[in-house]
């Protein structure tokens, strides 16, 4: 079995920079968590896992050499990717309020009291938080 360059090592070589590039990025990620950067921190790691995820297509995934069509593919996924996040991040933002802190299914709940008015026909206490009535 021989390489196309000729020397084993060549076969080494890009995956092991790439991963050196990746550990370098995870660091820069971690560090830049411990920096007072405020509302730029955000968008500073966002970039860095941008970098990291550009890295792994071109390299490790080996879409840098492969054919117009796998390319198409892998583009096409992360559009379709992007679609569900945006699908799934409307969904979340359109949501009007959430109950307070303690009062969800009493299933959720570590207390399991039953509010036996509600079964009774009496009107339970109004809610009292982001949903409250009036």
């Amino acid at each position: 079995m021989s390489n196309s360059h000729g020397s084993p090592t060549h076969i080494w070589l890009r995956p092991t920079a790439v991963w050196v590039a990746l550990v370098l990025l995870g660091l820069a990620s971690l560090g830049s968590a411990y920096l007072p950067l405020n509302a730029f921190n955000m968008p500073l790691n966002l970039a860095i896992a941008g970098v990291m995820v550009i890295l792994l297509w071109l390299f490790l995934m080996d879409l840098i050499g492969s054919a117009a069509l796998l390319r198409l593919i892998a583009v096409a996924g992360l559009v379709w990717l992007s679609f569900m996040f945006a699908l799934t991040f409307s969904d979340y933002l359109s949501r009007a309020c959430e109950a307070p802190r303690g009062e969800g299914p009493p299933a959720l709940r570590g207390d399991q009291q039953i509010d036996r008015g509600a079964f009774e026909g009496k009107a339970s206490p109004p809610r009292i938080g982001r949903c409250s009535p009036g």
